[in-house]
């Protein structure tokens, strides 16, 4: 079976990037910019950071900011509607995953109407047409939607999130500027740091994991163990490696597919809208324990790239406590909560992990599970 690999055909990676942005318009003769970003941005001046480009330029643009964390299929379907109204002739996405994911769901329907009741994008949607042509702009360092070809809606009548993954969506152009993530407040940093970890642990140990991508996900994992204690402190270095680490990760995983985290992080968000990168971090030291006999060698390079000592003298069982030790020890540092009390009420969890179960994720993780099994993953962290 041949492997396949869809990565941005442009990205902007350093300070200063999202001076590109005008340049890239202009030279495509694009119009008019339907700018896609959540409140909280437009309030604390973080997508005026790019809108300021585009008035410097004499570019116009129309902002779009019906949006919440765990966007919506109502938030989809008002901005497709403020879309076609707008006049615009495409897309720039200024955001972590919630705005990301909403400007991904608006592009594809706007070029793929079809698809207009949204639920039909679940899994991988038949599209015929690329979405809309869009630039995307990071201001968390965790998520990578910016690189991937997948997006996540929360479906509120059947209280799920749903996957959407298609090779239609990848952005055209992504800026990665770390000076878009410095004013992320120290939660928030932490929480996506710990996303991106996620995603290059799960993608790196995940059924359809190959030479190609481990060479990204070991380099994330790297990066981030290197990084995200300095971005917390909100250092310009942490900044700077964390923003390259978390587009890394999504260069591989995006190619190759997740874990039972993501699918168990999935039912926290749409059940108790618990933040993404939260419940990621929380889940991910269990699942990795749960995990551990299924990964041959691969935790050994995990505890090697944490910058654990002494690896190479370590036992099997050695390494994949010490992989699994080093992943607690940084979500402790950054601040992550150790357990899910606070979160979960245990009179769901039977439909926790029947969701768990049904979500896109779960067939890539490298143990085969069951709903029993997720439930007691569940259990451990009550």
């Amino acid at each position: 079976m041949a492997n396949r690999i869809v990565l941005n055909p442009i990205s902007y990676h350093g300070r200063g990037a999202i001076g590109e942005i005008a340049n890239e318009v202009k030279a495509r003769g694009l119009k008019k910019a339907f700018v896609c970003s959540d409140p909280d941005l437009l309030k604390f001046g973080v997508t005026k950071k790019v809108t300021d480009v585009l008035d410097n330029a004499g570019l116009d643009y129309e902002i779009y900011s019906n949006i919440k964390p765990n966007p919506t299929i109502e938030n989809v379907q008002t901005g497709v509607a403020a879309y076609k109204k707008s006049g615009a002739d495409y897309i720039i996405a200024i955001g972590g995953g919630s705005s990301m994911d909403t400007a991904k769901a608006i592009g594809i329907i706007i070029n793929n109407p079809e698809f207009a009741d949204v639920r039909s994008l679940e899994g991988v949607a038949p599209t015929k047409n690329k979405t809309v042509f869009t630039i995307a702009v990071p201001t968390t360092a965790g998520t990578a939607a910016e690189v991937t070809i997948n997006y996540v809606i929360t479906d509120v009548e059947k209280k799920r999130k749903f996957v959407c993954v298609d090779v239609h969506d990848i952005p055209e152009v992504a800026v990665i500027d770390p000076d878009m993530m410095s004013t992320m407040p120290k939660g928030l940093t932490a929480a996506t740091g710990m996303d991106a970890l996620t995603h290059a642990i799960e993608g790196y140990t995940t059924k359809a994991a190959w030479e190609m991508t481990d060479m990204f996900h070991l380099k994330a994992i790297e990066l981030i163990a290197r990084h995200l204690r300095g971005a917390v402190e909100n250092t310009a270095e942490g900044r700077e490696g964390m923003a390259l680490a978390q587009y890394v990760a999504g260069m591989g995983f995006s190619n190759v597919g997740l874990g039972i985290v993501h699918s168990m992080a999935h039912c926290l968000g749409a059940v108790y809208d618990t933040p993404h990168g939260v419940a990621n971090a929380i889940l991910l030291p269990t699942v990795m324990e749960y995990n551990a006999p299924v990964t041959g060698d691969k935790y050994k390079y995990i505890a090697i790239a944490m910058g654990v000592e002494g690896v190479e003298n370590m036992t099997v069982d050695e390494y994949r406590k010490a992989a699994c030790d080093a992943v607690k020890q940084l979500s402790q540092d950054v601040g992550i909560p150790a357990d899910l009390k606070e979160i979960v009420n245990p009179d769901d969890l039977d439909f926790l992990a029947e969701s768990a179960f049904a979500d896109a994720c779960r067939p890539g993780n490298p143990r085969d599970t069951s709903m029993e099994e997720i439930k007691e993953l569940y259990k451990k962290l009550l």
